[in-house]
C-alpha cells in the first residue's frame, strides 16, 4: 500500500501549526480561553473547508472536510500546549499587537 497525501493537504496541516499564534495576534491577554478556543475552532473549520476545496480530487467530499477541519482543530490546539505556549510564542504574539502585557501568576 502506497499513502501520499495531496500538496494541499501538506500545507492545511502547517497552517494548522500556525493557527494558534495568529489567534493570538487578533486576542488579548485579558480574553477568556474559551473566546480563544471557539476561534481557534471556526479557523480550523475554515482551514479544513478550503483544504477540501483545493484538493484536486474530482469532487468535493463533505465528510473530509469535516474530518480535516477536527484534525486542523487538534493539531492547533497540541501546537499551542506542545510548542507555543511553553517556547512564550503565545505571550508574545498577543503583546505584538496591543495585547497588554501578559498576565504573570506568582
Amino acid at each position: 500500500m502506497n499513502a501520499s497525501l495531496d500538496k494541499a493537504y501538506w500545507i492545511g496541516l502547517a497552517i494548522s501549526v500556525v493557527l494558534p499564534v495568529l489567534v493570538g495576534l487578533v486576542t488579548k491577554h485579558v480574553t477568556h480561553a474559551g473566546v480563544k478556543a471557539v476561534l481557534l475552532l471556526a479557523l480550523s473549520t475554515l482551514n479544513g473547508f478550503l483544504v477540501e476545496l483545493a484538493n484536486p480530487g474530482p469532487d468535493y467530499d463533505l465528510g473530509t472536510a469535516v474530518l480535516l477541519s477536527l484534525v486542523a482543530f487538534a493539531t492547533g490546539v497540541l501546537a499551542h500546549f506542545g510548542l507555543w505556549k511553553p517556547a512564550g510564542v503565545s505571550d508574545r504574539a498577543q503583546s505584538a499587537l496591543g495585547g497588554g502585557a501578559p498576565v504573570r501568576s506568582v
